[in-house]
């Protein structure tokens, strides 16, 4: 035994021998001798030997992806501008402005984040003030949009029927980094249209100044309190909140809003039913009407309102989401009496265009951290960017990411031209059909990119203090808020329906013309795959007329892809059919008309929107044990 023993002690001191031999060749080895190993201090005389003092951690630490200028690192921002919009003016404040996001914004977009809004009910005397506190930083966010004209760039036209152009590229920087102060913005400019659309009067006057200002002393945002318990998009049959006139003309609301994002709004729209004299209402959208509403009185103190408790959410952490309970809040009829939900119309296409630019701007963001980081970390004996497949896998990304871009500025550009009065009928009705389509489609692909994109850094995409997990949970409210997948899948039914199919015969008509525009010989394979696409579909819609409903409403999902994979792909072309295009460009219509264009197609063939087939779907949902 005593043999075997000295034989071990033998084996062990040259495997650490040999260790601290090879640790010895390092320039840090001095510095780790001495903290590793020093004699006793407190015992004179003491023979000196090794302590086991301290932990050493080593000397290696992964470098962390930077951020550079977001304007200067994104080349089809760039290029679309030149293409559309070469105007000096616009490309001098998107590149200082994307400075400015490097240097502070992004840094007070992490502090909203790690400091959420918290509820301060009672003062310390017990006076209910019903106050929501936010970082500093969350101020600083309101200071900068009124600065930079984040919503005042669409009102004020400089660039005419471009303007919406400019303002959504900026925002489209600005998202990743805004703390989730865009969406108190798309809910203000959605406001702002609203109040527009129906003629800038009193009452509302001063706050259309307000929402549309760039002083930040003046500047207004705007909640919109739709949600009720019922509630969700079905807001005809789910609004409950009544308005009792007042004989000033005025009017009191009463009822109580389940889900209201940035309840720390200077105003809101909102829906209520108004009463009769005996105190009755009308049911149904009929019955509703909007209503505006200033938050707080001159005081600063909300009136009529007590927000019950603040929403304990998956992500936008950031915003303050409440439940309120309105009691008598003061306000003022904006829409004709039971013309409401008609008036939401124009908001919805704000907001849903907002929320689809912030869709692609994540997938920008984390595309640029992630090939960013691919020059940073080594693996397996070389950096990222040099193992073939993670770059297959960031250029799928990029894919994504270009055509989300190109097909959320056609809508853009269509709101732009609406708004100044130069849209064809044609365009009105792209309008109309792209919007819950660009809608639908980039919230699921932003969901997508960004979870490869975490990913691709492995397990620090995981961990919370770098701050990408929260890109991730902030993106899922993207399929989910104005609209979900299925929701505005049916909204797009509605949309063909109610034009009488002039909605598809001007997408049939525009995609065509962009595929008959590219002359690019490198292009014919793509151009090919878009035509087959289109055919397919155009079939598949003449079939789809002769079947009972449920059969199209079976397929609604799958059509919306549909017609936001084809018409990305003729936009890819399009682009890079431009003269000022580069090879990327080509490769990117290529790559994008490579998967399958049409899946409503697809699934047809095999028999998936067969009427047998909701019974089925329901009994494999609910399928009950069998067992005793």
């Amino acid at each position: 035994i005593m043999a075997v023993n000295r034989q071990v002690t033998r084996h062990s001191y040259r495997v650490f021998t040999g260790l601290y031999r090879l640790l010895s060749r390092s320039s840090s080895v001095s510095m780790v001798q001495k903290v590793l190993v020093r004699p006793p201090q407190d015992v004179p005389g003491a023979e000196r030997q090794a302590e086991f003092s301290r932990a050493g951690i080593g000397g290696f630490f992964q470098e962390r992806p930077m951020l550079k200028n977001p304007f200067l690192e994104d080349t089809l921002l760039q290029g679309y501008l030149k293409r559309h919009l070469p105007n000096e003016a616009v490309y001098s404040d998107l590149r200082v402005f994307g400075e400015r996001l490097v240097r502070e914004v992004d840094g007070w977009g992490r502090e909203c984040e790690v400091t959420p809004p918290r509820l301060v009910t009672y003062d310390p005397w017990g006076c209910r003030v019903d106050r929501i506190v936010t970082s500093p930083a969350w101020q600083r966010m309101k200071d900068l949009s009124a600065q930079e004209g984040l919503v005042a760039i669409g009102y004020e036209r400089r660039y005419g029927e471009w303007s919406r152009v400019y303002q959504m590229c900026k925002l489209y920087l600005y998202s990743p980094s805004s703390g989730l102060y865009t969406c108190p913005l798309a809910m203000t400019d959605g406001a702002a249209k609203v109040i527009q659309s129906l003629g800038v009067s009193w009452p509302v006057a001063d706050a259309f100044s307000r929402l549309t200002s760039r002083d930040p002393e003046h500047f207004w945002t705007s909640g919109q309190w739709m949600t009720e318990r019922r509630g969700g998009s079905d807001v005809g049959n789910g609004t409950e909140t009544v308005a009792l006139p007042q004989s000033d003309g005025t009017y009191r609301l009463s009822g109580f809003k389940w889900f209201t994002s940035a309840t720390d709004a200077d105003m809101t729209l909102t829906l209520a039913r108004v009463t009769d004299i005996d105190g009755q209402t009308t049911s149904g959208s009929r019955g509703l009407s909007m209503f505006y509403a200033a938050v707080r009185d001159e005081q600063g103190m909300v009136q009529g309102i007590e927000v019950q408790r603040l929403k304990d959410k998956l992500g936008t952490r950031q915003m303050p989401t409440a439940e309120l309970l309105l009691d008598g809040l003061p306000a003022h009829r904006l829409s004709e009496e039971g013309r409401g939900v008609a008036c939401i119309a124009n908001m919805l296409t704000v907001t849903r265009i907002h929320n689809s630019v912030s869709a692609v701007a994540g997938m920008r963001r984390v595309l640029q951290l992630a090939r960013d980081y691919a020059t940073r970390r080594s693996a397996f004996g070389k950096l990222l960017r040099d193992h073939p497949l993670h770059m297959q896998t960031l250029a799928r990304m990029e894919v994504e990411t270009r055509g989300a871009f190109l097909l959320v500025m056609e809508v853009c550009r269509l709101i732009g031209r609406e708004e100044t009065g130069h849209a064809s009928q044609q365009e009105t009705h792209l309008l109309r059909l792209l919007t819950p389509v660009a809608k639908l489609y980039t919230g699921k692909q932003a969901v997508a990119v960004i979870s490869e994109g975490l990913e691709s850094f492995g397990g620090q995409g995981y961990i919370e203090d770098t701050g990408l997990p929260a890109m991730l949970r902030d993106a899922q409210v993207l399929s989910i808020w104005e609209g979900t997948t299925n929701v505005l899948s049916l909204d797009v039914l509605r949309c063909v329906s109610r034009s009488s199919g002039l909605v598809l015969q001007a997408y049939f008509t525009h995609t065509q013309s962009l595929l008959a525009a590219a002359s690019l010989p490198s292009l014919s394979v793509a151009v090919r795959s878009v035509d087959r696409a289109l055919s397919g579909l155009r079939e598949f819609l003449q079939a789809a007329a002769l079947k009972p409903p449920g059969f199209i409403e079976l397929a609604a999902r799958d059509l919306a892809y549909s017609l936001a994979r084809i018409y990305m792909g003729a936009l890819l072309i399009d682009h890079a059919s431009w003269e000022g295009a580069s090879h990327s460009d080509a490769y990117a219509a290529l790559r994008w008309c490579e998967q399958d264009l049409c899946p409503v197609v697809s699934k047809a063939a095999i028999g998936c929107y067969n009427m047998k087939t909701p019974p089925l779907d329901a009994a494999l949902v609910y399928e009950e044990s069998t067992r005793d």
